[in-house]
Parts: C-alpha cells; sequence; structure tokens
C-alpha cells in the first residue's frame, strides 16, 4: 500500500565500516520514530581519545535521550526499556570487545544479547561494525575477535527485520524496507 505508514521493527541492524555514518544514521531512524529514545552506550573511557569520541557522540546526538551506560551487561539495559520507546544500542562491536577483555565466553554473552533482543519490550536499533571487509589480522587474538563479530553481526541480521549497510553516509537497504520518515 503507498499510504501504510511503516513503523520500526521489533529489531533493526545498522552495520559498517568505521566512520562510515552508522551512528549518525541510526540515530535518525530513532529519532523518526517519534518514540521516547533510550540511548544503550557500550563504550568505556579508558584514553583521553576515547573520552573526546564519547563527548562527540553526546554532542551530536543532543537533548532528549535516556542515556544508558552498559559496557557489559546489556542485557539487563534492554530488560529496562518499556513499551513507547524505542532504544538505540551503540554499539555491538564495543561491547564484544569488552567482554572480549574481560576474558567471557563470546558465544555465551552472544546467546544471551539475542534472547534479550527478541525480549525487549521496544524497538531495538544496533549499531555494529562490519569487520570482515579489512585484512586478516596478524594475530590470533584480533583473528578471533574478528570472526566472533562477523558470527554476531550475522545472528543479529538474521533476527532482525530491518538491517542497513552504511558506506560513505549512505543507507544500503539489505533486509526489509526503510520506515516512511527515511
Amino acid at each position: 500500500m503507498p499510504d501504510e505508514i511503516l513503523l520500526l521493527p521489533p529489531l533493526s541492524l545498522v552495520i559498517g565500516g568505521a566512520r562510515s555514518g552508522k551512528s549518525g544514521l541510526a540515530e535518525r531512524l530513532v529519532t523518526g520514530s517519534g518514540l521516547t529514545r533510550r540511548y544503550i552506550a557500550t563504550a568505556e573511557a579508558w584514553d583521553d581519545e576515547m573520552r573526546d569520541r564519547i563527548a562527540r557522540h553526546r554532542a551530536d546526538r543532543g537533548q532528549g535521550w535516556i542515556t544508558v551506560e552498559a559496557p557489559l551487561d546489556l542485557t539487563a539495559a534492554l530488560a529496562e526499556a518499556q513499551a513507547g520507546e524505542v532504544v538505540l544500542v551503540d554499539c555491538a562491536t564495543l561491547w564484544l570487545t569488552n567482554h572480549l577483555l574481560a576474558e567471557h565466553d563470546l558465544a555465551d554473552e552472544a546467546d544471551g544479547l539475542l534472547a534479550a533482543l527478541a525480549a525487549c519490550a521496544a524497538p531495538v536499533v544496533v549499531v555494529s561494525n562490519e569487520v570482515g571487509w579489512g585484512i586478516v589480522p596478524d594475530n590470533a587474538l584480533a583473528r578471533s575477535f574478528r570472526d566472533a563479530q562477523g558470527r554476531l553481526n550475522q545472528r543479529i541480521a538474521a533476527q532482525a527485520g530491518l538491517v542497513l549497510g552504511v558506506m560513505a553516509g549512505l543507507p544500503m537497504v539489505l533486509k526489509g524496507r526503510l520506515p516512511a520518515w527515511m
């Protein structure tokens, strides 16, 4: 139907390379929904450069967001979301990195995340990095991470009703349909 208003599906994935514009696109997707916006941040500020990145993200987002810091316990943060809200998780890559550095079982953590995404009372937009287009890392830890991130991205994409790839700030619909406000 041409006049149909397309709403967000229960789960959307916005995926792309570093500095591709994926966070900005995800924020526009969430803001356009008209719902109360909940931002779940997974980054940790370990140094000045990361503190600056986090500050830029906050400034770019602007006011009107409920912000929750969840570098590890993303499942609890998702469980707090209410109907009438929309959740932006930024990002799955940093969340997985945090678990890798904490030496947690990445497969178990991924299982818990996928279950929490399915059970969330609000639509969720997950931002994640596409890590498979670069060179093969030269060390086992980095290769292990790349493989785990690739598997996680595939699982989120399989569960999502909308998957957008972002390149040079431009969205490419990989699965589903863009909402009317995009």
